[in-house]
């Protein structure tokens, strides 16, 4: 039964609107407020899946009302209600959030078609999060190493927190799945993430990824375009390979993290963006720093909070683990049934040399399940593993 609350002052038309909605559905549940205080109050008490909010109200008109609800319960749907003079504050409550407005008097069929196409998101952007809540059970890191339970326990606390965050270690340790469970667990779980290869990107352009540009800013800009950061608003932006990055665009980002603005490339327009920072570099930051190639005072305000996290040879613990783990996730991708490793086999990974880390160990299991026998044993692995 879907719960909606209707807040309007107007007693005659709050009486129209209730009779409306329960004709067009009697598992509708209504509730009623004639004023903003009085509203707030139901709003954090019960859970709604549509809130009818006037603009005019007493003692807290609807704006205020949309924007603390917003605050505290950011999933909730709201419609506005405007009389004629309200058309333009309407429209403003489009950009803090509001579904949308219908005018004064409601039209029946647009007030009923609102509230369905409203009610029918809703259910949408629920199942979208529960959706998202099953995915992000794929970036939990595998390992019960003393090396991995410090960082399972260092990204509980920092997630939860906007703390900037630096992520060191070799090429395929996973540092990549670190900066997605921090998201993950993080309040800003619900807003984008984006990620930025910054050793990918040729250096002339990565101020036009990062931040974007105008028209006309150079010759392939034949349109205004949005950069990262302004995409990763409300989220977090991962700027993956930082080490790589120009020592010009990293001034613009240590700008965006002190200032909390972007500059679009070819503009003098700021714009402001709300987005957390995860960094991540496979160098030494320091040393490069002293050869003058990284900025002292970006690495400061990136490395609030650092991660290290380890090659695969520090933790051969956990390879019985992330092969079993490795073995259930190909099996699923190729439809097959999972084949099993004897000890023998797991002892004889355990000691070789990883140097292409978790990444490697991947590659090496998928070509055993493809060229090994039923069980993967040691011979399989002499075989095949090519170590």
């Amino acid at each position: 039964m879907s719960k909606i609350l209707i807040i309007e002052d107007e007693s005659a038309i709050r009486r129209v609107l209730v009779k409306i909605l329960k004709e067009e559905n009697n598992q509708y549940e209504i509730f009623e407020a004639e004023d903003g205080l009085d509203a707030m109050e139901q709003i954090k008490s019960t859970d709604f899946d549509l809130v009818l909010c006037d603009i005019k109200l007493p003692k807290m008109d609807g704006v205020e009302v949309l924007e603390a609800t917003k605050k505290i319960k950011p999933e909730s749907v709201f419609v506005m209600i405007s009389g004629h003079g309200d058309l333009e504050t309407a429209v403003q409550t489009m950009r803090l959030g509001a579904f949308d407005y219908i005018s004064k008097p409601p039209d029946l069929n647009r007030l009923l078609n609102t509230v369905r196409i409203a009610l029918n998101t809703k259910n949408l952007v629920q199942e979208n999060t529960i959706l998202k809540k099953k995915v992000s059970k794929n970036y939990e890191m595998i390992g019960e190493s003393a090396a991995i339970e410090r960082i399972k326990i260092m990204i509980d606390k920092v997630a939860p927190t906007d703390a900037r965050v630096l992520i060191t270690g070799p090429n395929g340790t996973g540092k990549e799945l670190v900066a997605h469970w921090l998201h993950q667990k993080s309040e800003r779980s619900s807003g984008p993430m984006i990620e930025v290869n910054c050793a990918a990107i040729p250096s002339e352009l990565i101020e036009s990824e990062l931040f974007g540009h105008v028209k006309g800013a150079f010759t392939s800009a034949v349109k205004d375009r949005e950069g990262k950061f302004e995409s990763a608003n409300k989220g977090t932006i991962f700027l993956d390979e930082i080490g790589d990055m120009s020592l010009s665009a990293q001034a613009k980002v240590l700008r965006a993290l002190q200032e909390s603005k972007i500059t679009r490339v070819g503009s003098d327009k700021d714009i402001k963006v709300d987005v957390r920072v995860i960094a991540a570099t496979n160098k030494n930051l320091k040393e490069e720093i002293t050869k003058g190639k990284f900025r002292e005072d970006l690495y400061h305000r990136l490395a609030v909070i650092l991660i290290e996290v380890p090659a695969l040879n520090e933790r051969s613990e956990d390879i019985p683990l992330l092969v079993d783990f490795f073995a259930e996730k190909i099996a699923q991708e190729q439809g097959n049934a999972k084949k099993l490793f004897t000890p023998e086999a797991l002892a004889l990974l355990q000691k070789y040399d990883w140097t292409g880390n978790i990444r490697e160990l991947r590659n090496v299991v998928e070509r055993l399940i493809i060229l090994g026998g039923e069980t993967i044993s040691e011979n399989d692995v002499q075989l095949f593993a090519s170590k």
